[in-house]
């Protein structure tokens, strides 16, 4: 659509933000049925839209012709059926998800698992966890785990296995929303990977962590407990303390520590 308003010298979407939206709607049914006037098509803007009626109007001063509404009428009858359609299909998945509405529930307390994501995982694995031995074959089933392809103590390839699509590529999303959250275990974690192994790497390792997760939480029948941005800190000090001891001396610093009193029982 945006191609086609260009070509007829419309710039509608320099203006406005979604130009099917409500606003974007009304201006191009009045231009199918003939307006042309671009003073009237701005005045059709709704709410915060009406700040920009110069703007509007310069933007709808074109050449829009009647092969233009032609083609701009089609485009809309388009975006017309197929919203219908993926409104029928999005009912329908909501009744066949009914019965695992509580698992669901479960499932998107992970960070960067959105509703859509959780479904997608529910349906692969039809959330019976009692068909994994442990949460490593879950990973494992799903292809996020490194291969071990080793011969005489040489490794030769530490490449994930063949996986379903589908779940992969929902882990995928998942897992790159969780790496852009803010003060979790998950983004620490694909932070600490990427800066040593490169991002796809992380991406994978995400992935494997939120399966094990998902694990114990159809298990257990327990909410996701983020472990904190801190975990690896916590569970080894001395190393995090030589790291930034190091960074330091790098830069040109001499450090010189003293303990403090410990409060916190996790150090103690």
């Amino acid at each position: 659509m945006e191609k086609l308003l260009e070509d007829a010298g419309i710039k509608l979407s320099a203006v406005a933000t979604d130009i099917v939206g409500v606003s974007g709607r009304a201006m191009l049914e009045a231009l199918i049925a003939g307006q042309r006037d671009p003073e009237v098509l701005a005045d059709l803007a709704k709410r915060k839209l009406r700040w920009k009626l110069g703007e509007l109007s310069e933007a709808l001063d074109g050449r829009f012709a009647d092969h233009h509404a032609f083609l701009a009428r089609t485009h809309l009858d388009l975006i017309d059926h197929l919203t219908g359609t993926i409104d029928q299909v999005t009912t329908r998945i909501e009744e066949a998800i009914a019965p695992f509405r509580g698992v669901r529930d479960l499932i998107v307390t992970v960070p960067g698992i959105s509703t859509g994501v959780a479904d997608v995982i529910i349906a692969e694995t039809g959330a019976d966890m009692t068909r994994f031995a442990s949460p490593g074959h879950l990973a494992s089933w799903a292809g996020t785990c490194p291969g071990a392809n080793e011969s005489a103590g040489r490794v030769k390839s530490t490449h994930t296995r063949p996986a379903n699509p589908y779940l992969k590529g929902a882990l995928g999303v998942a897992a790159m929303a969780a790496a852009r959250t803010k003060g979790t275990y998950l983004a620490a974690k694909h932070r600490r990977i990427a800066t040593r192994r490169g991002p796809l790497k992380a991406v994978v390792a995400v992935e494997h962590a939120m399966l094990v997760a998902i694990w114990h939480m159809l298990t257990e029948q327990a909410p996701y407990r983020d472990p904190g941005p801190d975990y690896y800190a916590r569970r080894n000090p001395d190393k995090t303390r030589d790291r930034a001891i190091d960074q330091l001396r790098v830069i040109g610093y001499d450090v010189t520590l003293t303990p403090r009193a410990v409060t916190d029982p996790l150090h103690q």
